[in-house]
């Protein structure tokens, strides 16, 4: 009547070979997008066409505008990056120093497309919402981008500090085990 655990645990097992991943991963997935499908037909129940332009309008500015431009400005950013040189002559790694520039900047520049008709002034008659005069977002959006990027610049500071710094030597022999003596 009942199924044995080894047998369970194999069908798990079997589960996650074709898969790839636990079956609760499979169920917050599915979810995951019921919840997507229920919000996009309740988004889509007033203007359907204006969303469906909206949404079309934003894939296509995003994947024929802002993707080039990114791209470009990465590699620039890797290759001004990659032409210093350490003390020993080498290249210095990118990958790692480049994302002390690349968080900031996605950060900053996703609060200016979340905010930008505050930030840019676009959209009058939010002084009654927000409490604040129109004129103040433009100012704070660059108070917050620049204490990113000196936030950023903090952590790199530290993390060249931390790969410079002397480490302790490692003792070759293992520790003794505590509370025995050799006889």
């Amino acid at each position: 009547m009942g199924h044995s655990p080894h047998l369970r645990s194999g069908t798990v097992k079997g589960f996650r070979t074709r898969y790839g991943a636990s079956p609760l991963h499979l169920l917050i997935v599915l979810c995951s997008f019921a919840l997507a499908v229920y919000a996009g037909l309740r988004l889509l129940e007033g203007d359907t066409l204006g969303v469906v332009i909206w949404f079309v309008g934003a894939a296509l500015l995003h994947d024929l505008v802002f993707l080039p431009l990114y791209t470009v400005t990465d590699r620039v950013l890797q290759s001004v990056f990659r032409r210093g040189k350490d003390m020993a002559d080498r290249p210095r790694p990118v990958t790692g120093r480049i994302n002390y520039i690349r968080v900031p900047a996605f950060v900053a520049l996703l609060l200016l497309l979340v905010w930008y008709p505050l930030i840019l002034s676009r959209v009058p008659g939010f002084t009654s919402y927000t409490g604040l005069p129109a004129d103040v977002f433009w100012g704070r959006w660059l108070l917050i981008t620049a204490a990113l990027f000196a936030g950023s610049a903090v952590c790199l500071l530290v993390a060249m500090w931390r790969a410079h710094s002397p480490r302790p030597r490692v003792h070759e022999a293992p520790p003794k085990p505590p509370g025995r003596r050799p006889a």
